[in-house]
């Protein structure tokens, strides 16, 4: 049975996470390399002050990513395949070698500071828990006749992530509490995964065509298409892309499962993943290491290969 490694977007931060990553050689080196990249302010990322920036918590997410699958290869938990749902596709795009972890960094780096230039203050990001796509694209609709309102992420079934500007918004929940549903304010003040971000892509387009980038080894599945990028220009195509198009994540994970995968196992920080592929995957097994420890996930991976 194959393994898949899955690596989160931002929004699930605490200060100080990286000092609770998994102690393991592999990691101290990750978070030298790290520093070494970015200078002594790698130490600094994961404090309180700093992740209220994009960029620091794109650039925690991919460093904290990065460091723990290679703890896991290091204990003989090599993925079949990788995925990563908003800025964790770069994660995924070192894991399976189409980036070095270097080049990841900087081009991260670029494109939290791009997101955070992108669009005035008052804008963000809503979960609406309770619909499927088809109704949420309705509602999107009928908001979008007051505000500009777009359709962010494709989690599972019957949840979706909205992206606007506060009218929209909070137009949004008040139309998603009228149909049944729940709707929740993500922590985040940018609104990714929408037009408003197509000046992003460009400037990641442009930073990429300086970039050499290697063959997959991996499996990587892309977040816009929810197919397997078996070329790296595909696998850039899918980093330059994400961030002003709508994520098809459930769809992702259901390619994952088709293909063979039956063990999930989340990196650093939370386990929002781990809990979708549970909910509407429930003969995998899915571990966050947000949750168990290095030991037991590896020792799991094993026993399903």
């Amino acid at each position: 049975m194959r393994l898949a490694l899955l690596f989160p977007g931002q929004g699930t931060h605490t200060p100080g996470f990286l000092g609770r990553l998994p102690a393991h050689p592999a990691v101290d080196l990750t978070l030298s390399e790290a520093r070494d990249t970015l200078g002594d302010e790698a130490l600094r990322l994961d404090s309180a002050a700093a992740l209220e920036s994009t960029a620091a918590v794109q650039l925690t997410t991919v460093i904290a990513g990065v460091a723990v699958a290679r703890a896991l290869a290091a204990e003989g938990c090599e993925p079949d395949a990788v995925a990563g749902l908003s800025v964790g596709a770069f994660t995924a795009a070192v894991v399976s070698g189409v980036l070095t972890f270097p080049q990841a960094l900087g081009l991260v780096k670029l494109r939290g500071e791009a997101m955070a230039q992108a669009v005035p203050h008052g804008h963000g990001m809503t979960a609406i828990l309770g619909l499927s796509e088809r109704d949420a694209r309705a509602l999107i609709a009928r908001v979008t006749v007051r505000a500009p309102l777009y359709l962010a992420s494709v989690n599972g079934p019957s949840e979706v992530v909205v992206s606007g500007a506060e009218a929209a918004l909070e137009l949004a929940a008040a139309e998603a509490h009228a149909a049944g549903a729940a709707a929740r304010r993500l922590r985040l003040t940018i609104p990714s995964h929408c037009p408003l971000m197509a000046g992003v892509s460009e400037r990641l387009r442009t930073a990429l065509q300086g970039v050499t980038l290697r063959a997959p080894r991996a499996l990587y599945v892309s977040n816009t298409r929810a197919r397997a990028a078996r070329e790296a220009r595909a696998v850039a195509e899918d980093l330059i892309a994400n961030v002003s198009h709508t994520v098809r994540w459930h769809d992702s994970v259901t390619l994952l499962f088709e293909l063979g995968c039956r063990c999930f196992i989340e990196t650093p920080p939370g386990a929002v993943l781990s809990n979708l592929v549970r909910d509407s995957f429930p003969e995998a097994r899915a571990v966050a290491l947000e949750e168990v420890p290095l030991a037991t996930a590896a020792a799991l991976a094993a026993r399903r290969r």
